[in-house]
């Protein structure tokens, strides 16, 4: 180890550390070039799916007296019927805590309890794909990317900009459209690289100068306060941490975009397409590793021309509003599938496929109309060595987040619990 460390590395204030870089000596490694050598085998990487306002219960779901391999494809899941061998659904599975039937997001990942912190009425904690991004996002520019849409409301998702919320329980910002993400991903910095630098330095002296600031009114706070400004430090360190992240890959050039810049404007089924595209995309270039996509329902139904609001969908009867609810379903299964299409055509330096080394997750936490259990889930993708192929009705009322485990252990990410889970799902494992 090398124990010559200067300010950049270690800023303190009240006593607190509050930042620490990717040290190489303390297990973290960082790209020097961009001709560095791709990992001897291809990487881990997961992918989560969310929509809101859940499915159509009655021709969704498969039967649940078929379980196991010989089971038949639901209606609403029919599109997915050449990806059958190669994915798995989950009945039985709820978030104890969930409360809230319009939240078809907010606490998918997480698995908390709302009122878990005394005197708020609003908490969350860590989402799956961020503990993920703990682990798999220390070896790419991005630690993990969060996807949403401008069509926020409408769509059933509940607070949150994204799918993800970081390890503090505060939600994690979204790209909201095609064209951002795909400059994020793959568009040259047009700065200079000197001018980079400076602005890294000049971010690093605002820290310098707002934890002085904390320094001189931390005495004699008050319990509240005390927490407040405990929270105020973690949000330090979380910035300075992106800071060197930042640093690192300063001089590495972006991956060239394997496909083209999308159009601007896209709504509703081109939009999710596109999006899925762009997942492809990151994963393939390894830009990231850990990716989440909050979809949008409104835009897409609207794409669909379907004439009824989302809303008024969600609270289907036998009749047009069931209709709507059924078509919604088909194209959500039709754009999958083509996803599944794409990974496993998308081939890794050894000649395996990109869906190989992906776990991915599709599903809401609401299930159907505004019930929050047995929340719809198909896991697929070969990165969390899943049993797939398979239909399987867990117990009622299983934590949905003993599955989150399951795929994070599977992925490799040393994790005992997540949220409210009460261990791994064994049907799971292959």
């Amino acid at each position: 180890m090398n124990p010559q460390f200067n300010r950049r590395h270690f800023l303190r204030g009240t006593g607190t550390l509050i930042a620490l870089p990717a040290l190489e000596s303390i297990g973290f490694r960082r790209f020097a070039s961009a001709a560095d050598k791709a990992p001897a085998t291809p990487p881990k990487r997961m992918v989560f799916l969310g929509f809101g306002f859940g499915v159509t219960k009655e021709t969704w779901f498969p039967n649940v007296e078929q379980t196991g391999s010989e089971y038949d494809l639901s209606e609403g899941l029919a599109p997915l019927a050449r990806h059958k061998k190669d994915l798995t659904v989950v009945q039985g599975c709820t978030n104890e805590f969930s409360n809230e039937a319009h939240w078809g997001s907010t606490f998918w990942l997480t698995g908390a309890n709302r009122f878990a912190v005394p005197g708020q009425n609003m908490s969350n904690s860590i989402s799956a794909d961020q503990v993920a991004a703990q682990q798999l996002g220390q070896d790419t520019r991005f630690a993990s990317v969060q996807l949403g849409s401008p069509d926020v409301i409408g769509s059933g998702h509940g607070p949150g900009l994204s799918l993800a919320w970081d390890q503090r329980g505060k939600p994690v910002a979204a790209l909201n459209t095609p064209v951002q993400v795909f400059h994020k991903m793959f568009s040259a910095d047009d700065l200079p690289l000197e001018q980079r630098q400076a602005a890294i330095a000049e971010h690093r002296s605002v820290l310098d100068a707002v934890l002085t600031e904390a320094k001189r009114v931390q005495r004699g706070l008050t319990k509240t306060d005390t927490d407040k400004l405990d929270e105020y430090f973690q949000s330090i360190r979380d910035i300075e941490t992106q800071l060197s992240k930042d640093e690192d890959w300063l001089t590495v050039p972006k991956a060239k975009p394997p496909i083209k810049e999308p159009a601007p404007g896209l709504k509703g089924r081109e939009e999710i397409k596109v999006m899925y595209d762009l997942i492809v995309a990151a994963l393939q270039t390894d830009s990231t590793r850990v990716m989440t996509y909050r979809q949008p329902v409104q835009s897409l139904l609207q794409s669909l021309d379907i004439s009824v609001a989302p809303h008024n969908m969600s609270h289907y009867t036998p009749g047009e509003r069931m209709k709507a609810s059924q078509q919604r379903d088909t194209a959500q299964s039709e754009l999958l599938a083509g996803l599944i299409d794409k990974l496993k055509a998308t081939k890794e330096a050894d000649g395996s496929s990109l869906f190989d080394h992906v776990a991915l997750a599709y599903g809401s936490n609401i299930s159907s109309i505004h019930y929050l259990v047995n929340c719809p889930t198909v896991l697929t993708g070969g990165g969390a060595n899943l049993k797939l192929g398979q239909h399987l009705v867990l117990p009622k009322d299983t934590p949905l987040c003993n599955v989150w485990l399951t795929m994070l252990q599977g992925i490799g990410v040393k994790s005992e619990s997540h949220g409210d889970s009460t261990g791994v799902v064994n049907e799971l494992q292959a």
